[in-house]
């Protein structure tokens, strides 16, 4: 324990070391994040016989426990040691991957199922607390002046990866389906002692990146945390956010199990779609930025989240499109979504820090943080009843394809209903949409005439892929240095 004890002040060296260790982590979580939720963990429990219920409560799960951040809030009020709370919280989190593996060969189909969930809720919480006291270590170990060039190739590492894991494993599991079905079971079941070994590996990389001391936490932390609940214009913000995220997660979770039980699509054809959706987002990203400073956040969610009710308004009629059509289509859907959810994500949070005081910021977003984790939370479940209900009560099949599109349809009316809502919030520097709606315009017929920078974009795609692959994921932090032309000098605490 005393090797995990925080230092005083870190050393040049230290803060480079740190650096080139979380670089390590966030590659390791990202396995474990690729193989062991969304899509993947979706088809691992319809495999096992999950109801529509079961999968809404194995997507609530991961938001549902964002609420015990408070706990980790009062862990490091209590000890004042991220990184020892952070080390033991990753620990107990993903120790529970290796149980999951074995479940099949302990239980039957049914049992497995709720071994599944309540694992899971373990894993979850102790993830969600160890997570809490990770991102105020890293806001003090990271360096201001590369804080956002840090993390942007962090993430860029990380997504290149999320991609090709996904990719790779989604043709392997298609390929077993099809060739030795008996074994479909245990590659899930390798697919989970993966991702926790890999895990393990990324709590030792945290075990060994040092710890800036940190000031200690006197005040009372319901106190705290109740303060923004009292501020009339951040509450409507608040009530806002709330719906929208339920409206999102009522109906998001289920478009993979449309895909797969309804539309019969195989699996690797369901992560293709997830990942034009986040290339999409990831390209999109930096026009919503620059939108976000010369307009308002309300005028980007305004232009955004019409655009996503319609796409959730066409899952409801996509069931009697030809097979000829369905796929071209799905993926035009699934870029919209991408870019459209990238953009209303961003405005949340840029409107959230806007209409919070500049010296109580993290206390405001972590209380909207744990408020709309509980809509987020409820959303999959109410979905995964309504999809049950609307099977067992109505017999019209309507546009063709079962009663999934009741669900979308409700899902997209609790949207627009939380627009209604928007109108009531206040934010400074609101502009009319039809200015963004001009300067989105203007933006696209410019990239269109531009045509000469795609052999630009090639070779920056290709010396990305250089770096990653041919280098076998190198993290040298000295080399990163040299090719993000990041001053050494300015990595002093």
């Amino acid at each position: 324990m005393k090797k995990l004890q925080p230092s005083d002040q870190l050393t040049n060296a230290q803060v480079k070391t740190g650096l080139h260790l979380i670089l390590k982590d966030g590659l390791a979580t990202e396995t474990m994040s690729t193989l062991t939720a969304g899509t993947f963990l979706v088809a691992i429990a319809l495999y096992m016989g999950a109801s529509n219920v079961q999968i809404g409560i194995l997507a609530a799960l991961p938001t549902f426990t964002n609420i015990f951040q408070l706990v980790s809030v009062w862990l490091v009020q209590r000890f004042n040691n991220r990184r020892a709370i952070t080390v033991i919280g990753a620990l107990c989190a993903r120790i529970p991957l290796l149980v999951i593996g074995t479940l099949p060969l302990l239980f039957s189909a049914s049992a497995s199922v709720s071994a599944l969930i309540c694992i899971l809720t373990f894993q979850c919480l102790f993830a969600s607390i160890a997570g809490g006291s990770w991102n105020s270590w890293m806001r003090d170990l990271i360096p201001q002046q590369i804080l956002g060039s840090y993390f942007s190739h962090r993430s860029r590492l990380m997504q290149i990866l999320n991609v090709t894991l996904s990719l790779l494993i989604a043709m392997t599991i298609d390929y077993i389906k099809e060739h030795y079905p008996a074994h479909e079971i245990t590659a899930y079941c390798c697919m989970f002692i993966i991702s926790g070994a890999t895990g393990l590996w990324g709590v030792y990389a945290l075990a060994r990146t040092p710890e800036p001391k940190s000031k200690p936490i006197h005040d009372n932390i319901i106190k705290l945390f109740s303060k923004p609940l009292t501020v009339p214009n951040f509450r409507k913000l608040l009530v806002f956010n709330s719906c929208w995220i339920f409206a999102f997660n009522l109906v998001t979770p289920f478009f993979s199990v449309y895909m797969m039980k309804t539309l019969g699509l195989p699996l690797v054809y369901v992560i293709s779609l997830n990942i034009v959706s986040q290339l999409s987002s990831i390209t999109s990203i930096k026009l919503w930025g620059r939108c976000s400073d010369r307009f308002s956040n309300k005028t980007i969610i305004r232009i955004c989240a019409p655009v996503y009710i319609g796409c959730v308004m066409a899952w409801s009629v996509i069931g009697i499109m030809s097979t000829a059509v369905l796929f071209p289509l799905l993926v035009i859907m699934h870029i919209l979504m991408g870019a459209s959810n990238a953009g209303i994500t961003l405005a949340l949070q840029n409107i959230g820090l806007k209409l919070a005081p500049a010296e109580e910021g993290i206390v405001y977003l972590v209380s909207k943080n744990i408020v709309t984790a509980v809509f987020s939370a409820t959303a999959p479940l109410a979905g995964g009843l309504l999809a049950d209900f609307f099977t067992s009560h109505f017999v019209i099949d309507l546009f063709g394809r079962g009663q999934w599109n009741l669900l979308f349809m409700t899902g997209a009316a609790v949207g627009v209903l939380s627009l209604k809502l928007l109108r009531t919030v206040q934010e400074n520097g609101e502009r009319d949409k039809k200015l963004l709606v001009a300067e989105l315009q203007h933006t696209f017929k410019k990239k269109v005439r531009n045509r000469h920078h795609l052999p630009l974009l090639r070779r920056w795609l290709n010396l990305r892929t250089a770096i990653v692959f041919k280098k076998g994921f190198s993290l040298d932090f000295d080399n990163l240095i040299q090719f993000k032309g990041w001053d050494s000098d300015k990595l002093k605490s």
